[in-house]
């Protein structure tokens, strides 16, 4: 059995211990992306829709790196803090994703006070299909 290689794809500077991505053959796992400024490493807060812009300009630049496009994405995970912004985030999601829409789950309720949302990926890398 052929060993596959783990690469890690880490963008300017993580506070705590994950990778941003990792690159497994022609796939990208991105960690989750939230409003944090990619070269500290601070959370940036803002409106909701503000935090959804820069969690997806930060999954974006990750995905990039990684060898991989916004057109790559097979799978999508989306947390929200409140229930509320539900309605929002739907119609904010269809000014970033496009139909065939990538698979998706989306959870409320679940993030800590400090952050609003947060978005991770799995991605195909030079189109295996």
């Amino acid at each position: 059995m052929k060993k596959r290689t783990k690469e890690a794809i880490i963008v300017g500077n993580i506070k705590l211990p994950f990778s941003h991505a990792v690159r497994v053959g022609n796939l990208v796992f991105v960690s989750g992306q939230a409003s944090v400024d990619l070269e500290t490493g601070n959370i940036i807060g803002g409106s909701f829709a503000e935090e959804v812009l820069r969690s997806i300009q930060n999954l974006r630049i990750i995905l990039e790196t990684a060898g991989a496009g916004w057109e790559d994405i097979v799978k999508i995970g989306c947390y929200l803090r409140r229930e509320d912004d539900l309605a929002e985030f739907n119609r904010l999601y269809r000014e970033y994703f496009s139909e065939p829409f990538p698979a998706r789950t989306t959870i409320t309720n679940c993030l800590p006070q400090s952050i609003l949302f947060e978005i991770d990926c799995v991605a195909l890398v030079n189109d295996a299909f």
